[in-house]
C-alpha cells in the first residue's frame, strides 16, 4: 500500500515556527516527486513548495522567503520548514507525491493552526 504520513502540525503563535514531516517509502521516493499542498476552509487547495527536477524546489508567492523544503534520502522523509508563521497560513498541509503517467497520492493531511 502507498502511504504518504504527515507530522508536526499544531497550534503556534504568529511569527513562530514548525516543521512539517512527511514519512513515505522506498518505493514513492524514488520515483515519485514530492511536495507539499494545503487548503483552508473556503479555499481551494494550493501548492506550498514543492521539488521539480533534481534537487531544484518551487514555492507558493505566499510562502516565498520563509518556508523551506527539504528531504531525507535515507529516511525517505521530505521536510516543510515554516518560519514566521501568520494568521493566514492556517490550513491542513498536505504532503503529496506525483509521477508522469501514473496516479497521484496524498497524505491524510496535518492541521496547522496559527493564533494568539
Amino acid at each position: 500500500q502507498v502511504q504518504l504520513v504527515e507530522s508536526g502540525g499544531g497550534l503556534v503563535q504568529p511569527g513562530g515556527s514548525l516543521r512539517l514531516s512527511c514519512a513515505t517509502s522506498r518505493s514513492i521516493f524514488s520515483i515519485y516527486a514530492m511536495g507539499w499542498y494545503r487548503q483552508a476552509p473556503g479555499k481551494q487547495r494550493e501548492l506550498v513548495a514543492g521539488f521539480t527536477t533534481g534537487s531544484n524546489t518551487v514555492y507558493g508567492d505566499s510562502v516565498k522567503g520563509r518556508f523551506t523544503i527539504s528531504r531525507d534520502n535515507a529516511k525517505y522523509t521530505v521536510y516543510l520548514r515554516m518560519n514566521n508563521l501568520k494568521p493566514e497560513d492556517t490550513a491542513v498541509y498536505y504532503c503529496h507525491a506525483e509521477a508522469a503517467g501514473r496516479r497521484g497520492y496524498w497524505g491524510q493531511g496535518t492541521q496547522v493552526t496559527v493564533s494568539s
